[in-house]
């Protein structure tokens, strides 16, 4: 990957976004896409568009899509002593929650603080049950309630504090890999189809609150009405020693972009990224999605009256910890899936199945 899309990746890594609390990661979005956007535009919640107008007499719109909002904690509650109680956005892990550094969002700027964790030493022998996160506490250092709610205020969201780091090869380690790396690709194939000049009307869509209930997707989906829908997210990487055996998928890193298999996933598009992949020489994994992706897939092809779509998914271990790992080698793999798909698409209308 060449500096100018590992910067965009760290870019996108670096900035928190919460569900509900995604506008700067919105922003750096946008930054990237406009140089190559006939538009950009936004709407009421933050879904953030870029549009390649295409060629007039072509009637096709393609939606290449990631999801711009992260999982994290909330502040519940201020105690008397100067501690902050703790809610979820979206789908936190308590098993990872305790002893980590967090910042949190307040509206006069970021407040560092520690999620608590009583030592080893005065814990109970046997007694390793993880708390809920409600029974957890973020300590900031404030001497009691007064100091601490100068700072911060119910409802202020809270992220992990991490670094991104390179491991060994191609591999990369960060908080949010889930989903930065569905923005970038996102962004990537707009620029891929841009540079193709494709005869479709293209959009690049950054869709917020996927982690609480695929909200944004259903929105933009609808708005936009298009003809297809590719949507980028992580999937579960099971290639790790304790993956358990009976959830194992095949997917590994290195092994290129997984394409979706049943729920949302169109045959037919399905079949039109095979194709894709096999022309530009790209592997491809297959996932198997028997009841739900579990992705912006679910509500873009439910917006309206069926929309044709499919989950193409970049590789990850880990997923909801603050050390997601990806390779960069599937990351710029499932960005020029996209973005020939994009450029293609007129060429696998209509989106239809055959009964």
């Amino acid at each position: 990957m060449d500096d100018d899309r590992r910067a965009f990746l760290d870019d996108l890594l670096a900035t928190a976004t919460p569900s509900g609390f995604e506008t700067a990661g919105q922003r750096v979005f946008l930054d990237r896409v406009e140089p190559l956007a006939d538009e950009t535009h936004t709407d009421a919640y933050g879904n953030a568009v870029a549009v390649h107008e295409g060629d007039p007499d072509t009637d096709v719109s393609v939606v290449l899509a990631g999801h711009g909002d992260e999982i994290g904690l909330m502040v519940r509650d201020v105690t008397d002593d100067g501690f902050l109680k703790l809610t979820r956005v979206g789908g936190a892990d308590k098993t990872v929650t305790r002893g980590q550094y967090v910042t949190v969002h307040g509206s006069d700027g970021p407040v560092s603080g520690v999620v608590g964790q009583v030592a080893i030493h005065l814990r109970d022998r046997g007694d390793e049950d993880t708390s809920e996160i409600n029974e957890m506490h973020v300590d900031i250092g404030a001497a009691d309630g007064d100091e601490a709610r100068e700072l911060v205020e119910v409802g202020d969201p809270i992220t992990f504090e991490t670094e991104v780091r390179d491991l060994e090869g191609s591999l990369v380690a960060a908080r949010g890999m889930d989903n930065r790396t569905g923005v970038w690709t996102a962004a990537e194939g707009f620029r891929r189809a841009v540079e193709r000049d494709a005869d479709a009307t293209v959009y690049a869509v950054s869709t917020v609150q996927e982690e609480i209930g695929r909200k944004g997707a259903r929105m933009v989906g609808y708005d936009l009405d298009p003809d297809v829908v590719v949507a980028a997210d992580v999937t579960h990487a099971t290639d790790t020693p304790e993956a358990p055996g009976t959830k194992g998928s095949g997917i590994e890193l290195g092994g290129g972009p997984a394409v979706g298999r049943g729920s949302g996933n169109h045959p037919v598009v399905v079949e039109a990224i095979r194709e894709t992949a096999d022309d530009e020489d790209l592997d491809l994994q297959l996932s198997a999605a028997g009841s739900d992706t579990g992705t912006d897939v679910e509500s873009f092809y439910t917006a309206r009256s069926g929309v044709a779509a499919v989950n193409v998914s970049i590789p990850n271990r880990y997923m909801h910890t603050p050390v997601e790992v990806i390779d960069t080698g599937d990351l710029a793999e499932v960005g020029d899936l996209m973005g020939a798909f994009a450029a293609a698409a007129e060429q696998y209308a209509p989106f239809a199945v055959e009964v």
